[in-house]
């Protein structure tokens, strides 16, 4: 049954892909792309990372989608038509993406992957306090670097959207 599910997650997730990246209109493609991103917080939960889901969901799903969404609003561009490229750019992105994914494919199916035991499980409570500790191993520096740059980008969004005074 997981294979089916997984199998159903991939192909919509491929699907919204092309949908988010061919739209000719900025805010459907927003949404396209948090359909993606909801289709990953799937695979997650399917392989029962429960943890990773949840921040998929929150941060990805929630905080850069509504990001993207105020801004796309606030700049006015709404209904804002994207041009789409020409044909030859079209084509050398295909032969590219063609040539990326046979690489990919052919590393995949040579690389012996060794099997990794390992028996230490990880709660939610030892990430939050790996997260919050200041000592060895600890996250809260870069936790504190993190909310910094996304004050900053708000912040930039803010002016962006504000414009010139006349």
């Amino acid at each position: 049954m997981e294979k089916y599910i997984f199998y159903i997650l991939a192909f919509s997730m491929i699907a919204f892909a092309i949908a988010a990246v061919n739209s000719r209109k900025m805010m459907r493609s927003v949404i396209y792309l948090l359909f993606v991103l909801v289709g990953i917080a799937g695979i997650f939960f399917l392989i029962d990372y429960n943890f990773l889901a949840a921040i998929q969901l929150t941060v990805y799903g929630g905080g850069v989608i509504v990001l993207m969404i105020f801004s796309v609003l606030l700049v006015h561009h709404i209904e804002l038509e994207l041009t789409l490229a020409k044909t030859s750019k079209r084509i050398i992105a295909a032969i590219v993406s063609a040539i990326g994914i046979g690489v990919f494919l052919q590393i995949i199916y040579t690389y012996d992957f060794p099997v990794v035991e390992n028996y230490k499980t990880t709660s939610t409570a030892d990430i939050g306090e790996k997260l919050l500790s200041y000592g060895d191993g600890g996250f809260v520096l870069p936790f504190e670097v993190i909310s910094v740059l996304l004050l900053a980008a708000m912040i930039g969004a803010i002016v962006i959207a504000k414009g010139k005074k006349i």
